[in-house]
């Protein structure tokens, strides 16, 4: 996603969502009821210290082919919150995130991928089901209460 998009789809899924929805910044907490959405061109991991967690926002890894990655960012969520992660992975081009949700799968959390028949570019959830990681396969019409009721 290029730099200036970011912003404005966050600005955007802000104002449909019921919880709050902003583009990431270095050394921001992670919160229950905010949804943190990585600037373009840099990687967003997640750092647990005890029951804190912050989140880093840098350019590198550089050497990966998408900035952000969602492998990055799903890897160290599932470093992060082990067994108690969810992964949740939408319309997109490419595999970008398989790795990262097999990350969380090894360590015990669970998968929700977008259903192909709502998926306006297949690419990204498809790559999660056929590697068999998609613990749950839905429209995106039920994946809000799929992830609430995971929590």
């Amino acid at each position: 996603m290029p730099p200036m998009f970011t912003a404005s789809l966050a600005e955007r899924l802000d104002g449909l969502s019921q919880v709050t929805v902003r583009e990431a910044r270095d050394g921001d907490s992670v919160e229950a009821g905010t949804v943190l959405i990585a600037p373009g061109g840099q990687h967003l991991t997640v750092r647990k210290y005890g029951a804190r967690a912050t989140v880093r926002i840098s350019p590198l890894p550089a050497e990966t082919l998408y900035h952000p990655c969602v492998d990055v960012t799903m890897n160290s969520v599932a470093e992060a919150y082990l067994r108690t992660t969810l992964g949740v992975i939408l319309t997109g081009m490419g595999n970008n995130g398989v790795h990262g949700l097999q990350a969380i799968k090894d360590k015990g959390g669970m998968v929700i991928a977008q259903n192909e028949q709502t998926c306006v570019v297949y690419g990204m959830p498809r790559a999660a089901i056929e590697a068999g990681i998609a613990d749950i396969i839905v429209p995106i019409t039920d994946v809000a209460n799929e992830i609430v009721s995971f929590f």
